[in-house]
């Protein structure tokens, strides 16, 4: 099995960014692993990953990115077609109520077993949920470009997105959560292996009251 895992490039004047920290260090189980590291930047973005995915065959895309501030690894269930920057990416841009692809459907659903994933994490104690939001900057931007090109070129391509929380070297003196870097690449490693062992997801609970 033929393995894609993303991850960022540092952004809002980070040093480092735990999503492609993680996926480097990840050491395959069972899988061929290829990673590839995305600019934090809304447009270039995809046209990367539009060409990762023209130029070789994968049978899973797993992207990631990071969360700042949450506690636990999540597994985001929806991809929307918005981009609603906050702050500027790296190439300084800054779109504000634009579609990720105009004329695109809302939204996407993820292609990831996300209920069978947070299973397989929590039991190795690995703190984890489903997400039904990926917000609206260069993660979510990613997340929608990922599922409109496996729908739209890649039809059976199994992919979606995943959040990590911050580094201790990020989160020091900031009073924010983190995990070692360590722990989040096997929470990758276990993710991709359940994503690539599960064909029909769990059929548990993982909604919100808010």
């Amino acid at each position: 099995m033929d393995v894609l895992l993303t991850g960022f490039d540092p952004f809002d004047g980070e040093d480092t960014n735990p999503s492609w920290d993680a996926a480097v260090a990840v050491k395959p189980t069972g899988y061929r692993l290829t990673t590839l590291r995305l600019p934090c930047a809304f447009g270039d973005s995809i046209a990367e990953l539009r060409e990762a995915l023209a130029t070789r065959y994968y049978d899973l895309v797993v992207s990631v990115g990071q969360a700042g501030g949450r506690t636990d690894f999540t597994l985001e269930r929806v991809a929307v077609n918005l981009d609603d920057a906050r702050i500027p990416d790296n190439t300084g841009a800054q779109p504000i109520d634009e579609p990720v692809v105009p004329g695109g459907p809302a939204a996407y659903f993820t292609g990831l077993p996300v209920k069978a994933c947070v299973a397989a994490l929590q039991a190795e104690d690995i703190p984890a949920s489903v997400s039904q939001t990926a917000g609206t900057f260069v993660c979510n931007h990613v997340f929608y470009g990922l599922m409109h090109l496996v729908t739209t070129e890649h039809p059976g391509l199994r992919a979606g997105f995943v959040h990590v929380p911050l580094s201790p070297a990020q989160a020091e003196g900031r009073d924010l959560p983190s995990l070692p870097v360590e722990t989040t690449a096997k929470a990758l490693d276990l993710i991709i292996r359940t994503s690539l062992s599960t064909s029909v997801d769990l059929r548990i609970t993982a909604g919100t009251l808010h």
